[in-house]
């Protein structure tokens, strides 16, 4: 398998935990977004919606995050990254996609540069925009996770799920940009957790090859 990324792209780094997680073994094809290679056309005609990751495996290559997760846990399925219970999965299929589709989208770098290069915001105005909509995310996934039964020492239970795969990603966001995390106690404490595995060690941006 190939995994084509940027360092500090969170969805990038959501699938690296997932496949350390896995123990699968793959090669790292890397696409600096800050010098656009995402938009080559060599890199298009593997993903047409010019992000990262793409991973590919044999012929195919597979694009968007979650459903490069999907696609891990369906082929390889230990250990899993998913619960067995309809009720499970569709909680902590919940936490991921509140983080992927919700908190993510809006704050991630080609956003960011449309609204300083096009809409002509100050640094300081796209960094109050960053901020805000992170630190409203992240409070709601605290709310989905304080208090909650199946909360363990991860989002759900004792071991790690694809949810704490999206979650520690943008909590490293969160803290570049000096986000607030006073009142998110439970999602820093499930962020210790993961950290002290090595899955979520090896796949940090600072353990990369391309990193800076």
């Amino acid at each position: 398998m190939k995994l084509y990324g940027y360092f500090r792209s969170s969805a990038s780094y959501r699938v690296r935990i997932a496949l350390n997680l896995k123990g699968l073994a793959y090669e790292g094809a890397f696409i600096h977004i800050r010098k656009g290679e995402q938009s080559e056309p060599e890199y298009l005609r593997l993903n047409p919606m010019a992000v990262v990751p793409s991973l590919q495996d044999g012929p195919h290559v597979l694009t968007q995050s979650l459903a490069i997760m999907e696609y891990l846990e369906e082929t390889h399925p230990e250990p899993p990254l998913l619960p067995k219970a309809p009720l499970a999965r569709a909680r902590v299929r919940a936490i991921a996609l509140a983080i992927a589709c919700e908190i993510h989208p809006i704050n991630n770098l080609r956003v960011l540069g449309y609204l300083q290069q096009e809409l002509k915001l100050g640094e300081a105005a796209r960094d109050a925009w960053y901020k805000h909509w992170v630190e409203v995310g992240l409070r709601a996934v605290e709310a989905m996770l304080a208090g909650h039964p199946d909360t363990g020492t991860y989002c759900h239970g004792e071991s790690p799920t694809i949810a704490d795969a999206c979650l520690v990603p943008q909590l490293a966001n969160a803290r570049r940009f000096n986000c607030d995390l006073g009142e998110c106690r439970t999602i820093v404490a499930i962020e210790q957790a993961c950290q002290r595995l090595e899955a979520f060690q090896k796949a940090a941006p600072q353990n990369q090859p391309d990193r800076e």
